[in-house]
């Protein structure tokens, strides 16, 4: 998908706020994603082409015109707008794709969502690399995880992680306690805590940093929600690393969709001991590292590298054809 070009909209989150032209839009787009079936990724595609999403549910469900009698985009769009009032009142932030705040990085993969819901404070955050791993991590594991998102944070860098048991848990925590910035992107709504054990951890990561979902806010966890979860934090974040990961897991599938999406690759040496790893390692755009030290440089320099402008990482050639 190309980047997105649509007019410029307004980009507050706050309902209230927004202009009555970009309310009705974003009520469009909602009324669109809550049709029976809509696949978003098509809807996304559908409202870009067209360069509007209430012409697009206008197409698609009806284009009542009188003020009396049935009008189902009418009776769409209320409810629509119903539902991002009561997001509103509960402090959700909502984020259409053709907002200008919505995040730049995400407009440039084949997933993006048509809308994200966040907790928290939405940043920029170009500088940010994704710290990912196995929920049943090794002792070796968790040390790599919290040398590496402790540095980043004292370097100024946002560290993204999914809020899964294990090295996403060590990543945010380490991150925290650093002082630093951190991203959860996360495979249910934002209403939810998934696992429950990391609830305290969701809320001060609320409070200091980001949780965000492309699911409505009280959707449960689901088996299909969780790779969706992993295309998008791949997608948000400038590289990703992952420290420990077997075959048939969340970790080995975002260094697949880290290196489709243009985004660098930091492996360390323990995963050689698999085949995946062993043969992402001879692609274009992926690290090895072999100890805790080389990880953080390598990850630095990767960073460090990344534009300031308000374009960076938009439209990266892709690394590698997957």
């Amino acid at each position: 998908m190309s980047p997105v070009s649509l007019p410029p909209m307004h980009s507050t989150s706050r309902i209230g706020a927004m202009p009555e032209g970009h309310q009705v839009q974003v009520a469009a787009l909602v009324a669109l994603l809550r049709q029976p079936g809509a696949r978003w990724t098509e809807v996304a595609a559908e409202v870009l082409a067209e360069g509007s999403a209430l012409a697009v549910l206008r197409r698609q469900i009806g284009a009542g015109e009188t003020l009396f009698g049935d009008d189902p985009v009418r009776d769409a769009l209320g409810a629509a707008r119903a539902e991002m009032q009561a997001w509103a009142a509960e402090g959700i932030g909502v984020y259409s794709f053709f907002d200008d705040a919505y995040p730049a990085r995400l407009r440039d993969i084949h997933q993006m969502p048509p809308i994200v819901f966040t907790r928290g404070t939405l940043a920029e955050d170009r500088r940010a690399v994704a710290v990912v791993g196995t929920r049943r991590p090794t002792e070796r594991g968790v040390g790599i995880a919290e040398t590496c998102a402790t540095a980043l944070a004292e370097s100024g860098i946002t560290v993204v992680s999914g809020l899964a048991a294990g090295i996403d848990t060590a990543a945010h925590a380490a991150a925290l306690r650093a002082g630093g910035r951190t991203v959860a992107v996360i495979g249910t709504g934002v209403n939810k805590s998934y696992p429950t054990a990391n609830r305290q951890l969701q809320d001060q990561i609320i409070e200091d940093g980001l949780v965000l979902s492309q699911f409505w806010p009280d959707a449960p966890p689901a088996k299909h929600t969780f790779p969706m979860r992993n295309a998008v934090m791949s997608g948000y974040a400038a590289a990703t690393v992952v420290v420990e990961a077997a075959y048939r897991s969340g970790a080995r599938m975002q260094a697949r969709l880290a290196l489709q999406h243009g985004r660098p690759v930091v492996l360390t040496d323990s995963l050689m001991q698999h085949d995946w790893a062993r043969e992402y390692a001879d692609r274009p755009g992926v690290h090895v590292v072999s100890t805790a030290n080389e990880l953080v440089a390598t990850v630095e320099l990767i960073v460090h590298q990344i534009p300031h402008s308000p374009q960076a990482l938009e439209g990266l050639p892709r690394l590698a054809d997957l």
